[in-house]
C-alpha cells in the first residue's frame, strides 16, 4: 500500500536502496537515548523502558493499527477529496466498513489519544510526541488529527531506506524513465506566468513560452497563485496558508572525520533549552551511510546534515552565525563531533531555501496539519476545474515522499475521470 512502491511497480523502475536496521535514534532532554526500532514489540518495550509502562502498549498498538489502515487504504480512494459527482460515485463504490469505522479518527487529535491512555500528564512523553510529529506533520499534538498523526508517529515502524549518493538518485531513474518515453525535462527556467488560451495553456518563462493542452503544477499553491492568470485558480486563495502558519528551516551541512561508529544514520536531538534565534526545541541529524563513499572526496570522511524549524519565515530575521554555533556546540556535547575533526561547514536559512527552491518564503515540509482542516477539506488535485491540475505537499494528502507520490497518483486518476484519457 505504499504509494512510492506502487508507482515504481507500475512503471517498472527499480531504485537501489539499503534498508536501515535502526530507522532513528532520539536523544531526550534528560540525556536518555531512545531507539526507534522498526519491530513493534521491540519499540513498545523501548518506549516502556524510557517513559514508563502506563498506557504505552495501548497507545502504540492503536497508533500502529491506524497507520496500517491508512497505508492499506491509501490507494483505494483515489478520487479523494471528492469535489465532483463522479468523485463521490467512485468513492462510495470503494467505501468499506473499515473506512467508516476509522472516520472518527479524522475528528480526534493526537492529544485525545494521549488522554485516552492517561498519557497526557506524562510530560517527557508529550514532548517526545510533539517533536516527532514536527518531522512529518509539521505541527503538535493538539493540531494533528489522529488519522494522520498516528501514521506519522509510526513511520519508523515500517521499513526505512537509504539511497546511495543521496536523494538525487531517487530522482534520476524517474527522469530517465520520462526521457526514455518521449518526455523532456527543462531545467532552470522559472515560470513567470501561466495563461489559459483557447483549448490550451501558455506557460511563460524568462527564456520563452510553452503551449500545452494540460498543465500540472508541482510547485506550492502559494507560488501557483502568483503565476496563474485565472479567476478560478485565484478562488482557492482562502485555502492558502500564510507565513505565520508555515515553517522554513535552518540547515547546516558539515563535512567531518567520524571519531566513532553511529547506531543509526538518523537522529533527533531534543534540546534542554530552546535554540537561539529560532526557538526550536529539537534538531534533526542525518548522516551518510557508512557504506556510501560517494558523498565525500576523501576516504574516512563523512557528511552530516542538521536541520531545525524556523516558524513564520517571512517575518523572522535570524543571526545564522549564532544558530550555527549553538548547533555545533550541541553536537559536540552530544558526542556527534569533535571540534578538531570538523573540515567544512555551510549553513542555509529561509533566504537560501527561497533562492534554491523558489518556494514562497523558503517554506519546507509542506502544509502543516491543522485540526480545523479535515482531510476532505484539503486542496484538491483540480486547479481550475478544466485541464490544470496540481500535485505536491500543499495538496491532499500532504507531506513527505509518500504524500507527494500519492498526490500525483490522485491527479492522474482525476484526469482520467475528467477526460477519459
Amino acid at each position: 500500500g505504499m504509494p512510492l512502491q506502487y508507482l515504481l511497480d507500475q512503471i517498472g523502475v527499480e531504485i537501489e536502496a539499503k534498508k536501515l536496521n535502526l530507522p532513528m535514534q532520539v536523544r531526550l532532554k534528560n540525556g536518555s537515548v531512545l531507539n526507534r526500532f522498526e519491530e513493534l514489540e521491540a519499540w513498545i518495550a523501548e518506549a516502556e523502558r524510557v517513559f514508563g509502562k502506563v498506557g504505552q502498549r495501548q497507545f502504540w498498538e492503536e497508533c500502529y493499527s491506524i497507520s496500517q489502515f491508512v497505508w492499506k487504504n491509501s490507494l483505494s480512494q483515489l478520487s479523494f477529496p471528492p469535489r465532483k459527482a463522479k468523485d463521490f460515485t467512485k468513492a462510495i463504490k470503494s467505501v468499506s466498513f473499515e473506512q467508516l469505522a476509522n472516520l472518527k479518527n479524522a475528528f480526534l487529535s493526537v492529544e485525545s489519544l494521549l488522554r485516552k491512555y492517561n498519557l497526557h500528564d506524562n510530560q517527557p512523553f508529550c514532548d517526545f510526541v510533539n517533536e516527532q510529529l514536527l518531522i512529518t506533520a509539521q505541527n503538535h499534538k493538539e493540531e494533528v488529527n489522529a488519522l494522520f498523526g498516528a501514521t506519522a508517529l509510526c513511520y519508523t515502524n515500517y521499513p526505512n531506506y537509504y539511497v546511495h549518493g543521496g536523494l538525487i538518485n531517487l530522482v534520476k531513474p524517474l527522469i530517465e524513465f520520462l526521457t526514455n518515453h518521449g518526455g523532456e525535462i527543462v531545467f532552470r527556467e522559472e515560470v513567470s506566468k501561466v495563461e489559459p488560451k483557447e483549448g490550451s495553456y501558455v506557460t511563460s518563462t524568462q527564456k520563452g513560452e510553452y503551449e500545452s493542452e494540460f498543465v500540472i503544477s508541482g510547485i506550492p499553491i502559494n507560488n501557483t497563485l502568483e503565476v496563474f492568470q485565472s479567476d478560478k485558480v485565484h478562488s482557492l486563495k482562502p485555502k492558502v496558508l500564510s507565513s505565520e502558519q508555515l515553517n522554513s528551516a535552518f540547515q547546516l551541512g558539515i563535512g567531518f572525520i567520524p571519531h566513532k561508529e553511529f547506531d543509526s544514520i538518523h537522529h533527533q536531538i531534543h534540546l534542554s533549552e530552546p535554540l537561539p534565534e529560532t526557538g526550536s526545541a529539537s534538531i534533526f541529524v542525518s548522516l551518510n551511510h557508512p557504506e556510501d563513499n560517494s558523498r565525500t572526496d576523501e576516504e574516512g570522511h563523512a557528511v552530516m546534515s542538521v536541520s531545525t524549524h524556523i516558524p513564520d519565515p517571512a517575518n523572522r530575521v535570524i543571526d545564522g552565525q549564532k544558530v550555527e554555533g549553538a548547533i555545533i556546540d550541541e553536537l559536540i556535547r552530544q558526542g556527534f563531533l569533535l571540534r578538531k575533526n570538523i573540515k567544512l561547514v555551510h549553513s542555509s536559512s529561509p533566504g537560501s531555501w527561497t533562492k534554491w527552491t523558489g518556494r514562497k518564503w523558503g517554506f519546507v515540509g509542506g502544509y502543516p496539519q491543522f485540526k480545523k482542516i479535515k482531510p476532505w477539506q484539503m486542496l484538491d488535485a483540480r486547479l481550475d476545474n478544466h485541464k490544470a491540475y496540481q500535485v505536491g505537499d500543499t495538496v491532499y494528502p500532504g507531506q513527505g515522499i509518500p504524500g507527494v507520490t500519492l498526490s500525483g497518483i490522485i491527479a492522474v486518476e482525476k484526469m482520467e475521470l475528467d477526460w477519459d484519457i
